[in-house]
Order: structure tokens, then sequence, then C-alpha cells
């Protein structure tokens, strides 16, 4: 396996998903350090998400035109600029604009990620490659509220919430050095120029998706959440009719929906926007039950995931050896038992257990057992018979799943959970011993259940559509 070359996609995948999450715990921080009000805020963490989403996989196919090499260092510098300007904004507004040309560059830089790998490490070695990407995948989901914790808690020289964006410069320009230096170059060569109406109507399209999704909730869900996402379905039939009219007479397609023929692709691509509805929502209403409900500092809420994310790393290794040998059983018992993980949790909590982390520690790390089975593996399944040559395309695909995945799951589970829980009424340090506060602790932790329940639904389908793999990947 090229181990140089991996590692410098891996360096990058862990920033782009990581600045999706430490920005969470950083949250309160931003607001108070810049003045903000509650709607920039959470533009603060919505610009990254919506730049993100709509141009992955624009950013795919710029990679198999152009070369991945090219694509992911341009993508990499973009992202390291844009942090630069995220740690210097002086305004809420300089920090929303620079957060969107972060995700922008996240966006150019992710699938050149899969593609390199698909690319460059030779087919027998490459379950071990997408088990230390998946496991660096969910090291960053899960471990980028304690790192944003132990940053925001250092203070370093007094500069509050700004190095959880400075974190990302010297980082990046090692990345960018390394690339040029052990990444070799790759394209498609079939491809001859971008598909400019594709491009076009796909990110409107996704853009109508996307935006619903991440503000519907703070809105209330008025009209123009449901007319966009009804637009954005629309979008998306009338980008399929473009697409084949255009590979009909010859063209480029942006995406080709021969694609889809392929099994493996037609049911991963649900599987992966399944996996991460319930991965990205969970862990975001776990945040707030802890920090709103419980009381914790961020550090402290970031501690109680760092048993689960030693699992999830653990498992993912594991998975990595144990595909070749037993296949989509791996994936199979990986989904059985973290739809057992969140059944488990649902379970203790409204079994009459209080809810504190010591209660809910062995029930993540349960989760967390399958989720290393079950994710990293996933990955591989999706792009295993994907001929080399759309290894981009296919691979901007899968990451606008995982984003578009998320943003859905956040958006249902913001319904169940806010429906049990009012973070307004937040705890506070100086009502610690007020019976009140015990109140706040148990409507987080039915909140926590009931989205549960919801994750545990979802865990089921994806469980099911694991069945619907091919067992074999040849």
């Amino acid at each position: 396996m090229p181990w140089a070359a991996v590692s410098v996609v891996l360096t990058g995948a862990f920033m782009a998903i990581l600045d999706s999450y430490i920005v969470i715990v950083a949250g309160p921080a931003i607001q108070a350090g810049l003045g903000a009000t509650g709607g920039e805020l959470q533009w603060v963490l919505a610009s990254y998400q919506l730049g993100y989403a709509v141009f992955l996989v624009t950013g795919g196919r710029l990679g198999d035109m152009y070369g991945r090499r090219r694509a992911f260092v341009a993508g990499m510098a973009l992202f390291t600029l844009a942090s630069v300007v995220c740690a210097a904004a002086a305004t809420p507004t300089g920090l929303i604009a620079a957060r969107l040309v972060q995700g922008l560059g996240a966006a150019l830089m992710l699938p050149q990620v899969y593609a390199a790998i698909t690319v460059l490490v030779p087919e027998q070695r490459r379950h071990r490659a997408y088990g230390l990407l998946g496991a660096v995948m969910g090291l960053a989901t899960i471990g980028g509220q304690l790192i944003g914790g132990l940053l925001i808690g250092a203070d370093l020289f007094g500069s509050g919430w700004r190095p959880v964006f400075w974190i990302n410069v010297p980082i990046g320009l090692a990345t960018i050095l390394f690339a040029v230096r052990h990444l070799p170059e790759s394209r498609a060569p079939q491809v001859r120029r971008l598909d400019l109406p594709g491009v076009a109507v796909l990110s409107v399209a996704l853009f109508l998706l996307a935006f619903p999704l991440i503000q519907g909730r703070q809105a209330g869900w008025p009209w123009w959440t449901w007319a966009g996402l009804g637009a954005g379905v629309a979008g998306l039939a009338l980008f399929v009719r473009i697409e084949r009219r255009t590979a009909a007479r010859g063209g480029d397609p942006l995406v080709r929906m021969s694609l889809f023929r392929t099994r493996s692709f037609a049911v991963g691509i649900p599987l992966v926007l399944a996996i991460y509805a319930l991965l990205s929502s969970y862990y975001l209403v776990l945040s707030i039950s802890l920090q709103d409900g419980l009381g914790l500092l961020a550090l402290g809420a970031g501690l109680v995931y760092t048993p689960a994310a030693a699992t999830f790393f653990v498992f993912s290794m594991i998975a990595g050896r144990l595909v070749p040998k037993h296949g989509r059983r791996v994936l199979e018992i990986g989904a059985i038992v973290v739809t057992a993980g969140y059944a488990t949790t649902a379970a203790v909590l409204l079994g009459g257990l209080p809810f504190t982390p010591w209660v809910v520690i062995p029930t993540l790390m349960l989760q967390s057992v399958g989720g290393g089975l079950l994710i990293t593996p996933s990955l591989n399944a999706v792009l295993a018979r994907i001929d080399p040559g759309d290894a981009g395309i296919a691979s901007g695909v899968l990451s606008t799943a995982q984003q578009v995945g998320g943003a859905l799951g956040v958006a249902v589970i913001g319904v169940v959970f806010f429906a049990a829980f009012d973070p307004a009424a937040a705890f506070d340090p100086a009502a610690a011993f007020d019976p009140a506060a015990g109140d706040r602790a148990a409507a987080a932790g039915h909140a926590l259940a009931m989205s549960s329940l919801f994750t545990f639904a979802v865990a089921a389908v994806a469980a099911v559509l694991v069945y619907l793999l091919p067992r074999t990947e040849k």
C-alpha cells in the first residue's frame, strides 16, 4: 500500500470532516466574542455545510478532468486560506463568508480522497485503506467536539475560539507540501470538458434541498422550506434528464447514470445516506443533552465521547482485516449491533435509569462497535465495482450522500429532540442544587431517548439495505 499517499489524503479527510463538528462546541464562545445574533451563529455553522454539500459532485468531476492531486492541493489551499480568514474574522458576516469558502475548499478536496484510494491502492489492500478512512472520519466526527473543547478551554494567548480555525493552518500547509511530494497524479482520460448545464442544475437542486434542511427547524418549518424541498426534488429529476440527454448525444455528463446500474453503487448510496443521517444527527443532540441538560462544559462533554471514539477506531481496524475473508457478513453484524446500540440507549433511559454520563457511555460504546464494523466497510462496498476512470465522480456522489444524509438526519431528529427538551431552560451552574436542575436533566434524557428511537429506526433501514448489497465484490 502507498502509505505516504494514503496518509496525505486521510489527513485531508480528517480536516474536512472535523470542521463540520469542531465549531459546534465553539458556538457560544463565537457568539459572545463577535456579538453575533442567534441567526448569525446558525449561519456560521450552516454556511460551511451548504458550500460543502452543493459542490461535492462538481469537485469530484474537476478531479477527474484536471488531475486528482491538483484538485486535492487546490482544495486544501483554499480550505487553509479560508481558515486564516475565519480565525482573523472581526464580524459575524466576515466569518460566515469565510466559512462558505472553507466549505468550497472541502468540497474540492474530499472527493479526491476516495478517488485516490480507489486508483492508487491495490484491490486486495483496499479494504484496509477504507478501514483507515472510516476510522479517521469517525474520529473526526466524534472527536471534533473534544478537540474544540480542549482548544477553547486552553484559551491559548487569550484567543478564545480562534484556535479552532488556526489549528488548520499548519496542518494544511504541511499536507499541501506532502501531497506535492508523495501523492501521484491521476485523472480520467475520457473526460473532455465540464458539463456546465449539469453543474448549474445540480448545484441549484442541491441548494434547494440543503438550505431548507439546514435552516428549517430554526425557522419553524414555514411554507418556503417545503416549497424548497419540492423544488429540489424536481431539480434532481431535471438533472437526471439532462445527463441522459448529454450521454445520448455523445457528450460528457457530469454524472453518468449508468453508474446506478451497478448494484453495489445503487444500493450503497442510500445506505450511506441512512448511515450519516443517524451518525451526524445523534452526536449533535447528544452534545446538547450533555451541555444544556447536565450542565457539562464543552471539555467535559467531549470526554464523554472519548471511550466511544476509541472503540470506533479499534473496530474500524478490525473490520478492515475481517472483510477480505468474511465479506458482507461483517457489515451485517455491524448493522445489527449498531441498531441494538441505539435501542439499548433508548431502553436504559426510558427504563428509569437517570441520565448521567456513566449510564450512556456503555451504550455509546456498543453503538461504536457496530459503527466500526458497518461504516468503514460500507465505503468500499459502494465504490468496489466502480471503474477507476469514474472514481472522482462516484466519490463526489458518495460524499454528497453523506452530507445530504447528515442534513436530513439533523432536520428530522431536531423535530423529535426539541419537542421533548427546550434548551432555553439550559443548565445554570448557579442553580446546581435546585431541584429544577434535575428536571432539566430528566427532560434532556427523555429527549435523547426519543432521539435514540429515531436513530434505531434509521439503523434498521440501513440493516435492510446491507442485506441487499452483493455478497461478493466481484
